[in-house]
C-alpha cells in the first residue's frame, strides 16, 4: 500500500513497517531506514523537503562510502598538490587515519569516533595527531561540499592547531664563531641562511646563474625537498611566495665573491655547494658539518633552521614590518611573520632608552630613587 502526499511517498511493507521515498533531481531516493509507525516516515519527508528548500539536502545513500574510498579517490583527484604534500597526505591516511576509521561510511563517522581516535594518536605522536587531524577534517569539508554529509564530524576542541615551540636565537656572535669552525668551503652555506634568511634546502640547491654581484642579489627557484617515504629531489621552493630575489646584505657580498672564485665552476649551473662528483650537496650532508660545528662552539640546541630563525628575528628587531618578513622568509601568509615580530632583550633595551631620551627631551624629572631620598635626609 503506497500513501502519496504533496511531497514524497510512505509505503507500508508486508512486514508492518512504513518506507518513505520521493523524487529529486530525476531520481528516486529512498529513506535510509524503515520506519515503525507511519508518522515518523511522514516526519522523515517533511524534514527531507525542508533541506531541499534551505539547500542543505545530503544525498543519504552517497554517505554509505567508507573513508577509505572517498578520501583515496578525494587524494587521487588533487592534480594540484606537490609531490611532498602528496606523500605526506598518502603516509597520514596509510598509517594513521585509515587504519582506524577507514572502513566507517563517511555518514557514519560521528564526532565521538572522531574525538576517540584523535585523542588516542595524540597519545602517541601530538605533532602527527594534528597533522592526520588537519587532512581528515579537509576531507570531511570536502565530503560536506559534495552534499554526501550534513556536517563534518571533525569538532575536537583544540586539535589540528600548529604548536610551534619557541626555537633558540643564536647571536651574531655564535655565528660567527660557527663559520670560523667549518672548512672554508662551508663558511658561506651559514652565511646564507642568517643574513638573507635562506631555508637550508635553498641554500643548497643555489647555483652560479641565481648570484648577481653586480646588484648585490641572490634569486632563489629551487630547493632541496624530502617527500615522506620517497628520495630527496630538488625541485620548486616550498611554496609559490619561496620563488623571490634578495639583497645581499654588504656584509656578506665579500664572502659571496670569495665563494664564487674558490669553490664554484664557471658554468651558470655549477652549485655552489657541490661535491666533488658535480652534484648538489645533500641537506643530510651538510647536516653532519652543521653538528660538528655547533659542538664546537658550544651550541648544541641549535638546529641549521635556527640561523634562519636567528636572522628573521634579527630583521624583526631593526624594524622590519610583516610584508617585509614575508617576503625576505618567503611565507606565504603572515602567520608565520609575525612568529618574528617577538621583542628581543637588545631591542627592548633600545626601545628603553630611547623612551628615557623623549621624557629628557620633554624636560620630565626623573623620580628619585630610594637610596637617592634617603641620601637627601
Amino acid at each position: 500500500m503506497t500513501s502519496r502526499r504533496h511531497f514524497g511517498s510512505i509505503r507500508k511493507l508486508p512486514s508492518g513497517r512504513y518506507q518513505a521515498s520521493y523524487w529529486h533531481d530525476g531520481e528516486r531516493h529512498v529513506a535510509p531506514d524503515t520506519c515503525a509507525v507511519r508518522a515518523d516516515a511522514l516526519a522523515y519527508l517533511a524534514n527531507t523537503e525542508a533541506d531541499l528548500r534551505r539547500g542543505r539536502w545530503v544525498d543519504p545513500m552517497a554517505g554509505k562510502v567508507a573513508l577509505s574510498v572517498y578520501s583515496t579517490a578525494w587524494l587521487k583527484s588533487r592534480s594540484d598538490l606537490r609531490e611532498t604534500t602528496r606523500a605526506k597526505y598518502d603516509h597520514l591516511l596509510r598509517n594513521h587515519i585509515l587504519p582506524k576509521l577507514g572502513p566507517t561510511p563517511i555518514s557514519a563517522l560521528a564526532p565521538s569516533k572522531v574525538r576517540a581516535w584523535y585523542h588516542d594518536l595524540a597519545r602517541q605522536h601530538s605533532t602527527t595527531a594534528d597533522d592526520a587531524y588537519r587532512l581528515l577534517r579537509a576531507v570531511m569539508n570536502v565530503a560536506k561540499a559534495d552534499r554526501m554529509i550534513g556536517e563534518n564530524p571533525c569538532h575536537v576542541k583544540g586539535a589540528g592547531q600548529v604548536r610551534s615551540p619557541e626555537r633558540p636565537v643564536a647571536s651574531v656572535r655564535d655565528l660567527a664563531r660557527a663559520v670560523e669552525a667549518v672548512a672554508d668551503r662551508y663558511r658561506l652555506a651559514l652565511l646564507l641562511p642568517a643574513w638573507c634568511q635562506l631555508r637550508r634546502g635553498e641554500v643548497l640547491a643555489l647555483q652560479r646563474r641565481d648570484v648577481d654581484l653586480l646588484h648585490g642579489t641572490i634569486r632563489v627557484e629551487r630547493a632541496w625537498s624530502a617527500p615522506m617515504n620517497g628520495k630527496p629531489m630538488i625541485g620548486p621552493p616550498k611554496t609559490e611566495a619561496g620563488v623571490r630575489t634578495l639583497a645581499i646584505p654588504p656584509n656578506v657580498v665579500g664572502a659571496v665573491e670569495d665563494h664564487l672564485a674558490r669553490f664554484v665552476g664557471p658554468e651558470p649551473t655549477a652549485w655552489l655547494f657541490g661535491t666533488s662528483t658535480g652534484t648538489a650537496l645533500s641537506p643530510r650532508n651538510f647536516d653532519r658539518v652543521w653538528s660538528k660545528a655547533r659542538e664546537k662552539v658550544g651550541r648544541t640546541d641549535l638546529r641549521l633552521h635556527d640561523l634562519r630563525h636567528s636572522g628573521l628575528t634579527w630583521a624583526a628587531a631593526s624594524d622590519a614590518s610583516v610584508a617585509e618578513l614575508m617576503r625576505r622568509g618567503g611565507h606565504a601568509n603572515p602567520r608565520a611573520a609575525l612568529r618574528y615580530q617577538h621583542a628581543t632583550e637588545d631591542r627592548d633595551r633600545a626601545i628603553a632608552a630611547a623612551l628615557g631620551q623623549l621624557a629628557k627631551g620633554a624636560e620630565i624629572v626623573p623620580i628619585a630613587t630610594t637610596s637617592e631620598r634617603a641620601s637627601r635626609t
